[in-house]
């Protein structure tokens, strides 16, 4: 297992929202070999991987569940969107139709009901991938500090479930982003779709934690499961 990190530091006015997830699309598709014509992005939200793919390419399909952001993703006569789940078996049956030449996903596929299952349907793709997905130590000290448990699997976890299904490689990156005041981080927490806990703090729990929160910034870990 390899490990490396990153640091960045932005306020919330800064559009900080995105910066973490920009610098993991950042790195994923740096990690893509070639040129790859047909392309699948599983959790593909507003298209920051389409936007990424700076290549002429003769298809990008691109499946999320929120329609919202499927509205937002970039439109083209070879760019495809599918309102889909990649928790929902169905999905795969009608991908399966097609032929692709790299399968792509970034900060989605830690919300798997099924992490196992989703793997082993993205192997019957039988396509190289390329997949960034945030594990249980995004928010480590956040959670420690409010006895909170991470809804995400642990590296060790993703690492064992991608060396069952992929001859893939498997990278651990950590990044911190740093914020100028307590206030603004928990704007960010409050705002931020990255990482979940098992329950909601109350007020005074809140209060509590801005006031004993012992770091200027937060934690993120992403394991890169890659191949070619």
């Amino acid at each position: 297992m390899k490990i490396s990190s990153q640091f960045s530091k932005y306020a919330l006015s800064y559009d900080s929202l995105n910066v973490i997830q920009n610098l993991v699309v950042e790195k994923l598709m740096s990690r893509v070999s070639g040129e790859p014509q047909n392309i699948l992005d599983l959790g593909c939200g507003s298209g920051a991987l389409c936007k990424s793919a700076n290549w002429e390419y003769r298809s990008f399909t691109g499946v999320d569940f929120a329609a919202g952001m499927l509205e937002l993703h970039p439109k083209s006569a070879n760019v495809k969107c599918i309102y889909g789940d990649f928790n929902d078996n169905s999905l795969f049956d009608e991908l399966s139709s097609s032929n692709y030449d790299y399968i792509l996903s970034a900060s989605a596929l830690q919300w798997a009901d099924n992490l196992d299952e989703v793997f082993a349907n993205i192997k019957k793709l039988g396509a190289p991938i390329a997949l960034a997905i945030f594990t249980s130590n995004t928010f480590k000290t956040l959670n420690e500090t409010a006895s909170l448990d991470s809804l995400l699997k642990s590296a060790q976890e993703i690492e064992g479930l991608a060396e069952k299904h992929f001859h893939a490689n498997f990278e651990i990156v950590k990044y911190k982003l740093e914020f100028e005041s307590v206030r603004e981080m928990f704007k960010y927490i409050k705002r931020s779709g990255v990482s979940g806990s098992r329950r909601a703090l109350s007020y005074q729990e809140t209060k509590k934690l801005m006031n004993e929160y012992p770091l200027s910034y937060l934690e993120f870990e992403v394991a890169f499961v890659t191949s070619d």
